[in-house]
């Protein structure tokens, strides 16, 4: 049995103990299950870890009736830009030009590493996770919240429906427009829009990326394509002062702003 929602306990990682549990269902689900790899990703000890690690706030998902991990079942991480200033940069520079975000003098926050352990998944879990990014991001007055998304493989004829939706459909603002960088740009526009087959495209796209998009979030220009993580990735951007009002009390609970 899951504990209720109600009996979930949601807190910021405190320790290196709760930092290693989220990277060990980082690494059941990111590496174990999705295939993924990396440079400082500890197979023997079963951790999915990088460098900016360290400089970021991980949001944990707490079910005191699971046993493994010390009960870590979510994990959200985030990254505000004082914290991206000491780390150097934000993770996503590493894959998108996020000077659009930068040059528009509003609060940015990156988030990543989202995930649920699998039995846990369509449950009201997520929604407590999200729940609690919310509240973070009232407490720090957060205005944009960006951060990579992933297709699962990279094989990019079979993704060319959902990829091509999310430009024609979801194309960021000028002003809120990332692109991919140039030396990896992978064109999101493989489909005309009139031959786009909608429903297979939504059918296709991660349940994380339709979250987003509900709730008025937008896509920046171009894919990217992480060989050693074995997806295809988009940088998701999300204004808060253009959310879907409707969708957004779903994740804040009826707080005002």
């Amino acid at each position: 049995m899951h504990a209720h929602q109600s009996e979930f306990e949601l807190r910021l990682a405190e320790s290196e103990d709760d930092l290693r549990h989220a990277q060990r269902l980082r690494y059941r689900v990111f590496v174990q299950e999705l295939g993924g790899d990396g440079p400082l990703v500890d197979h023997a000890a079963g951790l999915e870890k990088d460098r900016f690690d360290p400089f970021y706030d991980h949001l944990l998902l707490i079910d005191p009736a699971e046993q493994r991990d010390g009960g870590v079942i979510g994990v959200y991480r985030l990254l505000r830009e004082d914290q991206a200033a000491q780390a150097g940069k934000f993770y996503s520079e590493d894959e998108y030009d996020l000077s659009a975000l930068k040059a528009s003098g509003r609060k940015l926050l990156e988030l990543g590493r989202s995930c649920l352990a699998p039995k846990y998944r369509g449950s009201a879990a997520m929604m407590h996770l999200w729940r609690g990014l919310a509240d973070y991001v009232a407490e720090h007055d957060i205005e944009v919240l960006f951060g990579v998304a992933s297709f699962h493989g990279t094989d990019i004829e079979a993704l060319k429906e959902p990829l091509a939706f999310l430009h024609h459909r979801h194309l960021a603002p000028p002003e809120l427009r990332v692109r991919a960088l140039q030396a990896h740009f992978q064109s999101m526009d493989l489909v005309a829009e009139a031959d786009l087959d909608r429903l297979s495209a939504m059918v296709q796209t991660p349940s994380l990326i339709k979250a987003y998009l509900r709730l008025g979030g937008f896509v920046g220009e171009g894919a990217f394509i992480d060989t050693a993580f074995n997806t295809t990735d988009v940088c998701l951007v999300m204004d808060t002062a253009r959310m879907n009002p409707r969708q957004a009390r779903r994740y804040t609970h009826g707080r005002k702003a």
